[in-house]
């Protein structure tokens, strides 16, 4: 799963600059204001955590060096010395309870990352003991995705408050960064560049050769192409998989392609009512089998996604733990049995619409396009409502959805707990933050609350695959897939990192010198 990946080997241009051309923009410059894991896996190169994986996506340490369990709910954290932030500040356990305190503040979109948090106390200035709701296995995953504040940067600019991209809610920390890491922020113009310079005062070794990153969000798939092959861009993390063999005959360009952790599915509203008031017959499972079994995942596969998908009957890869094979079983396509179920339900020309954005995932323009009809042929009356990753993603995240579409990587944890307590509990406390059509199993949060405090892993991820299950056998969501990586780099870029996390980490990137 993890490799770095040679790219090229030839330069005429200075080895400093790295020309980002994303496939779309970052939400905010707060790591806390979205649960994104595109946007965070950007800001991971201004913010750090206390752990981050390793090339081999194993926990290591980063702003801490050790830690300990004192007893079963209490962990403590030794901090490194002789870390400084952006602004120069040293880097303290105030800073930590602070970044704490302020992503699981009751009104963090990031509080779900750290569904077992109780509270922290600061023992010295290196030296700090987090307190948990009870016994649980995966703090050390969790917080490879918290980023450290500096506390009085915080105070400073009126910003220990979390923003709230969903909410649009902003503060200083939605436009400006003061982090630890490699590369500071230099400038941030949204939907239009965002620029960082390399941080001298690293705590770490520089392994890339870089001195600025140049981020651009180009939203059209041809037009990031063009920029490819014309120079104009050094890489891309969103190489349109219908341009690979194009791009694969380029001799400046060299496509990265290889299978990612994310799985995408459609969500219901299962709410009395629809988005609009009207009444909503995805409270039958009947309908929501019937939406399954009209989804051609197969054309889909081959039209859409070229071969390079991989059709899942799961809402978890084969990679993550909790995935069993016997789950992983799409929904037959039969348009047929499909009006059948929505007869029987009563549910014939039952008409919604299905949210989605232009490019959050890996064509999801033109998957949403495809189902439609799809949808249509098999009895129901479908519509698409589609626009901008900022719009959709709001109307998502308050719920004014009848279907939405999802895809989910498991991060940080790497573990199906991730979906199962963030996705498929009910909404309560930090656990069901995504939990965008307001279903509510008592069974399934059972087994979800037991997984959570269950410490030896075989019986923890047993239980995780009974809620697996139970999502199945209830038609919850509607997986599709796991979606293709494709990145894409020109022969400035010599090395350049793929994890299956689909993230760039650019601090071991290295141009051709």
């Amino acid at each position: 799963m993890a490799g770095a990946c040679a790219v090229g080997l030839v330069s005429g241009l200075s080895a400093e600059t790295l020309r980002w051309g994303g496939g779309r923009d970052i939400n905010s410059m707060d790591p806390y204001s979205f649960g994104s894991s595109y946007t965070l896996a950007f800001l991971n190169h201004v913010y750090e955590g206390l752990v981050r994986y390793d090339e081999n996506l194993q926990i290591e340490p980063a702003l801490a060096t050790g830690w300990e369990i004192l007893d079963e709910r209490t962990w403590r954290f030794t901090l490194r010395e002789g870390v400084t932030f952006h602004n120069g500040a040293p880097f303290t356990a105030d800073d930590v309870l602070a970044s704490l305190t302020r992503v699981t503040h009751p009104t963090s979109p990031l509080r779900g990352n750290l569904p077992a948090y109780a509270s922290a106390e600061v023992v010295d200035d290196h030296t700090i003991d987090i307190t948990l709701t009870g016994p649980y296995p995966l703090l050390l995953n969790d917080l490879t995705n918290i980023h450290i504040f500096n506390a009085q940067w915080l105070v400073d600019n009126n910003a220990e408050l979390p923003t709230d991209f969903g909410a649009g809610t902003e503060s200083y920390a939605t436009f400006n960064a003061n982090g630890t890491g490699p590369f500071r922020a230099l400038e941030r113009v949204p939907e239009s560049r965002t620029v960082l310079e390399v941080f001298d005062g690293w705590w770490d070794d520089a392994q890339h050769n870089i001195t600025r990153i140049e981020f651009t969000p180009i939203t059209s798939a041809a037009t990031r192409v063009a920029a490819l092959l014309s120079g104009e861009i050094d890489f891309t993390e969103d190489a349109p998989v219908q341009d690979l063999a194009r791009l694969e005959a380029a001799p400046n360009v060299t496509p990265l392609v290889t299978s990612d952790l994310r799985t995408v599915f459609f969500g219901f509203n299962q709410n009395e009512t629809l988005h609009d008031g009207r009444p909503n017959a995805f409270t039958d499972i009947r309908v929501r089998q019937a939406f399954g079994h009209a989804l051609d995942l197969e054309l889909i596969h081959r039209r859409i996604m070229r071969g390079m998908s991989r059709v899942s009957g799961s809402i978890v890869a084969p990679e993550i733990p909790g995935w069993r094979e016997d789950l992983d079983v799409p929904p037959a396509h039969d348009p047929e049995l499909a009006r059948s179920l929505l007869q029987e339900a009563g549910a014939e020309g039952f008409s919604f619409s299905i949210t989605c954005a232009y490019n959050d995932y890996v064509n999801e323009e033109e998957i949403c396009n495809a189902v439609i009809p799809m949808l249509n042929r098999a009895g129901f009356d479908a519509s698409l409502d589609i626009g901008p990753s900022a719009i959709q993603s709001q109307k998502s995240s308050n719920r004014q959805t009848d279907v939405f579409i999802l895809g989910w990587a498991n991060l940080p944890m790497l573990d199906s707990f991730s979906i199962l307590t963030q996705v498929m509990h009910s909404l309560e406390g930090t656990r069901g933050v995504f939990n965008w059509g307001s279903w509510s199993y008592p069974e399934l949060d059972a087994l979800i609350d037991a997984a959570s405090t269950e410490l030896d892993f075989d019986t923890r991820i047993g239980l995780q695959s009974e809620a697996l299950e139970f999502v199945r056998d209830n038609a919850i969501l509607m997986p599709l897939h796991q979606q293709p990586m494709a990145w894409a780099a020109t022969d400035r870029v010599s090395e350049v990192l793929q994890l299956g996390d689909n993230k760039a980490r650019h601090w071991k990137t290295r141009i051709a010198e």
